[in-house]
């Protein structure tokens, strides 16, 4: 599968109730982050891939994403191709937060896009 082929939603249409899949690190993730999304950084995703097959049950969708996309769009292919039902948020936190979506700081604070 090419990344051209790959599901994918712009940020304004994830809608309010959606699974957000976070990929990026930890920094990125502390300075700014959906509200109630799954942190599970790319570089842990492997060993943590458990966390997100109970998330996704019963079918849930997962919209993935990182800052622009790319990383999500690699974590969007092996999820498809797990079986899972997974799409890229093309444009990431970035997009998310130019389409003027919540983005929360770890500590409940408004966060930025780091």
């Amino acid at each position: 599968m090419n990344f051209a082929s790959l599901p994918s939603v712009d940020a304004a249409s994830v809608p309010a109730d959606a699974l957000v899949l976070d990929v990026r690190e930890d920094d990125e993730w502390a300075a700014g982050h959906v509200v109630d999304a799954l942190h599970v950084p790319m570089s842990d995703f492997v060993a943590r891939f458990g966390e997100v097959t109970e998330a996704v049950a019963e079918g849930r969708r997962a919209y993935v994403m990182c800052r622009v996309g790319g990383r999500s769009a690699q974590v969007t292919q092996y999820l498809v191709q797990q079986g899972i039902d997974a799409v890229n948020v093309d444009g990431g936190m970035l997009a998310w937060d130019g389409a003027g979506r919540p983005v929360v700081a770890n500590d409940g604070s408004p966060g930025f896009v780091l």
